[in-house]
């Protein structure tokens, strides 16, 4: 068993090895920068500073737990569960908008926060996304980032946690491609409103007990002329309850397992199907064959009384209408944008919803072409407004923009991050022409999505930030470091920031948890972060949610 200062890997515990090591933390900690390593061990060697101090789990603010989940049941999330994150980027239009979580730093005073740190006691291959359900209650999704080639690891799989100390309570394995075909790839974890776990992967669905993680139902979902070059990974509830279901896919006959298969395999993508779900019996409802592929995740809003289901396609934009009277899928001809990309440009990535407009970040896929955000009024698709919030391409740059724009309808902002130069923008929409414009940019460079939390006039901005000084190399091998930083959103200034440690699962969202915490996602495992102020008890707030 591995013990790092008191830690013991499957059991966190304050032993006498902190006292007795009390002295030699000191010398360490005075001298540390970034972080020390303690123990050989394959995973979980190090300790920042911000663990050092920490130096147990992070309850957060008790006091904040009650304000948060009333505030979050007067949310509109219909299908969802009623909590600070019961979707996967936060609800049916992936705003990536939490309003009833909280910054418990402050936010007027950057230099009096501290940040503090603390890793999940258990690991968790290849995780990918948490969710909250009630206080204390955690649920990860993982094993769906395998290696292109070789020995796949289990999954993917469901595991609820203890969401203070990241102690596992059960996990359900749902797959394993070594024994079949299936192409596994990053999968989307959503909580139904019941607290029931609907769960897509591969060409299958199933319902799992959210108390017990049995498997309550299961049904195969029908890949159209992709067989198992399908991965019906993207998953959003429509606002009547059904679960629209879509799948990405990798070029045909591509071997490589892992999302990165998209664009590492020469070839055609097949055409994307679209499924509507029953999400409390995984019965097909109906079903239709898009004339395009799309790598994306779906959006869903209500648009002149029709439930609205907005795509990204690797060639065009689309809208789809769900009936829930006929229960019929069907495609809104009038409602097509083929020029969307300039040339040379990728894909979309999910589209986001800002009023009248359907907002997207292209280059979801790498491009020698720079990055665009667009606007698309969702009344006269040629109405279209974009703006490249970082300019053309230097010398030997290369955009990667795979998170999608963060969306704030009450501010009229949308944040946009291109990883592959290194850019993070602040961007103002007219809400009554969609005209973007940039507000700010600075060097930041994630592959995560940007989350925004927090009350209208002190939105805060939670991002990740990969070591500026990583090498190419460790880009590609995905060894370098990374950071948060929690900013001012309407501003791009930074307000707390923690030490750089493990890099972050490609893709994933710093969870906004309930008493000020978020949870910052790893191959190997999760860590708790926790901003408070010098001095601050835990009876105390700086900044309140809405509710």
């Amino acid at each position: 068993m591995d013990f790092l200062f008191g830690y013991k890997k499957n059991n966190v515990m304050f032993s006498v090895l902190s006292i007795v090591l009390a002295g030699l933390l000191v010398v360490i900690t005075s001298a540390l920068s970034t972080y020390v390593a303690v123990f050989a061990s394959p995973v979980n060697t190090t300790l920042t500073a911000n663990m050092l101090a920490a130096n147990g789990p992070l309850p957060g603010n008790l006091s904040l737990y009650a304000t948060e989940v009333a505030c979050s049941k007067a949310q509109n999330t219909t299908g969802y569960y009623s909590s600070l994150n019961g979707a996967e980027v936060a609800d049916a239009l992936r705003s990536e908008l939490y309003p009833c979580a909280h910054f418990t730093g402050s936010f007027t005073n950057a230099s009096q926060n501290v940040v503090y740190a603390w890793r999940s006691q258990d690991d968790y291959q290849g995780a990918n996304f948490v969710n909250n359900r009630n206080p204390g209650e955690l649920y990860v999704t993982g094993g769906d980032s395998p290696n292109l080639t070789g020995s796949v690891a289990p999954g993917p799989y469901v595991a609820k946690v203890d969401a203070t100390t990241g102690a596992q309570i059960w996990r359900t394995y749902l797959d394993n491609a070594n024994t079949n075909n299936d192409w596994i790839a990053t999968e989307n974890l959503n909580i139904l409103s019941n607290g029931n776990i609907l769960f897509a992967f591969a060409r299958q669905v199933v319902l799992l007990d959210g108390d017990t993680g049995l498997i309550l139902k299961h049904n195969n979902l029908p890949p159209g002329h992709a067989g198992n070059d399908a991965s019906f990974k993207h998953v959003t509830i429509a606002p009547d309850g059904t679960a629209i279901i879509k799948d990405q896919t990798r070029p045909a006959g591509c071997s490589y397992q892992g999302s990165f298969a998209i664009f590492k395999c020469k070839g055609t993508q097949p055409n994307s199907t679209i499924h509507a779900v029953d999400p409390n019996t995984t019965q097909i409802l109906d079903s239709i064959t898009m004339p395009d592929t799309s790598t994306t995740p779906h959006t869903i809003t209500m648009h002149d009384g029709k439930i609205a289901i907005y795509i990204s396609g690797n060639k065009a934009m689309y809208r789809y209408l769900w009936n829930p009277e006929t229960k019929k899928l069907s495609q809104d001809k009038s409602w097509v944008v083929s020029d969307y990309l300039q040339q040379g440009q990728t894909t979309g990535d999910a589209p986001g919803i800002l009023g009248n407009f359907v907002v997207v970040q292209t280059n979801g896929l790498p491009s020698n072409v720079s990055s665009s955000v667009i606007s698309i009024s969702q009344s006269d698709p040629t109405k279209i407004q974009s703006v490249s919030p970082f300019g053309p391409l230097k010398p030997g740059q290369q955009s990667f923009a795979p998170p999608k724009a963060a969306v704030d309808v009450e501010n009229n902002y949308v944040i946009s991050a291109d990883q592959g130069v290194n850019g993070l923008a602040g961007i103002r929409v007219d809400p009554n022409t969609g005209n973007l414009t940039v507000a700010w940019t600075v060097e930041d460079g994630t592959y995560a999505f940007q989350t925004i939390m927090g009350p209208k006039d002190q939105r805060v901005l939670v991002v990740s930030k990969i070591n500026p000084d990583a090498t190419a190399e460790e880009i590609n091998a995905g060894t370098y470091t990374e950071q948060v930083i929690w900013r001012n959103m309407l501003t791009g200034d930074p307000l707390a920031q923690s030490q750089f440690t493990d890099s972050m699962t490609v893709g994933a969202l710093i969870t906004p948890g309930y008493g000020g915490r978020v949870y910052y996602i790893t191959n190997n495992d999760f860590i708790v972060y926790y901003v408070t102020t010098l001095h601050q008890t835990n009876s105390t707030s700086t900044t309140s949610a809405p509710g």
